[in-house]
């Protein structure tokens, strides 16, 4: 089976697994897991930030930076594709009381500054505009790498305004290799930053929180709250700690893959697929309307390859640690023979 669902469903390697059984560990909710603290320490240098607080998901992450800025009652400027608003079961708005406002994202995932300014509130307005949160890399807008003037035009607009400015960078990593620059400077045009172990570094679970430290200590409080408080965590942990230190720079291997891969689903005949370039790990593209899309990626999967979709005809694949360069070929030859034999029924 070739899953291309996403870079979440890749397995721990060997060598994360033999860091994992030999992890020491302690009671982090107490504060004693000695990895818990390792790990939270490089992530924070790694990323630029004073302090880093490692919790299960990149979704509870994300909801403690919105938790820690927003009291009950103000309001958050999110992405109209944002991952924020469209895949975290509204939390915000759900155990905080937040409202989450949107602008719009190109098809490229940029936001525009200007419709920031004309959505910010006054300070004296109710809600009050207290955070807005940005994503590098744009998850449903095909991956894109945000270009740093970019963010930098929004997060001056916030700032202007009085607003903290929060990153959902659950791709930080990808997103520095797709724009030449390092994490931390992507990192520095924001208050707090989030980034995921889970996705494309492969460990089993877990994300970080980065920012101040007093801001990190309230989220502590927060995430307890939350129920995210985890006991001998330096387990999981380590496999995070492993991927932060050997899984960055090979990252460069899931970006080449997905450019062949979009390359090769390109060729299909008869313009069955409208598909643009990558700039990351992931690949989206629509299916002919000639053809049914949930019906291409139920045939698909019958020939061995996963993938999903945003839509019927939206389908979406991700490379990971788990594609090589065989599963790579393997799903554009599927993806042909499926298209061949729907043209021909």
């Amino acid at each position: 089976m070739i899953d291309l669902r996403s870079d979440t469903v890749s397995q721990p390697t060997d060598a994360m697994r033999q860091a994992m059984a030999r992890a020491e560990v302690g009671d982090d909710v107490l504060g004693d897991d000695p990895t818990v603290r390792r790990l939270e320490e490089a992530s924070a240098e790694r990323i630029g930030k004073e302090a880093a607080l490692y919790v299960p998901s990149g979704t509870m992450a994300n909801l403690l930076a919105l938790l820690v800025t927003c009291g009950r009652g103000d309001e958050a400027v999110v992405g109209s594709e944002s991952h924020i608003l469209h895949h975290e079961a509204v939390g915000a708005s759900a155990l905080g009381g937040i409202s989450l406002r949107s602008v719009a994202n190109d098809d490229r995932g940029r936001i525009d500054p200007d419709e920031v300014a004309s959505v910010v509130r006054a300070p004296a307005a109710a809600p009050r505009t207290v955070l807005v949160c940005l994503e590098n890399t744009q998850n449903r807008c095909g991956g894109a790498a945000i270009p740093l003037d970019s963010m930098r035009g929004a997060a001056e607009v916030a700032r202007g305004a009085g607003a903290a400015v929060h990153l959902d960078g659950a791709r930080i990593f990808n997103a520095a290799l797709a724009l030449e620059t390092d994490a931390a400077t992507i990192a520095g045009l924001a208050d707090t930053v989030s980034f995921c172990f889970s996705k494309g570094l492969g460990a089993p679970v877990g994300s970080v929180l980065t920012g101040p430290r007093e801001v990190i200590d309230r989220a502590r409080v927060l995430r307890r709250q939350l129920g995210g408080g985890m006991r001998q965590a330096g387990v999981i942990a380590a496999a995070a700690l492993h991927a932060l230190e050997h899984h960055v720079e090979r990252l460069s291997e899931d970006h080449e893959r997905a450019a062949r891969l979009a390359d090769g689903l390109a060729s299909l005949p008869g313009g069955a697929i409208d598909i643009d370039a990558p700039d990351t790990n992931i690949v989206f593209f629509e299916i002919d309307d000639a053809l049914d899309g949930v019906e291409f990626r139920e045939r698909l999967a019958a020939e061995g390859v996963l993938c999903s979709g945003t839509g019927p005809q939206r389908v979406r694949m991700v490379t990971h640690l788990g594609v090589d360069d065989a599963g790579v070929e393997g799903a554009v030859a599927a993806a042909r023979r499926v298209v061949e034999s729907m043209r021909a029924a």
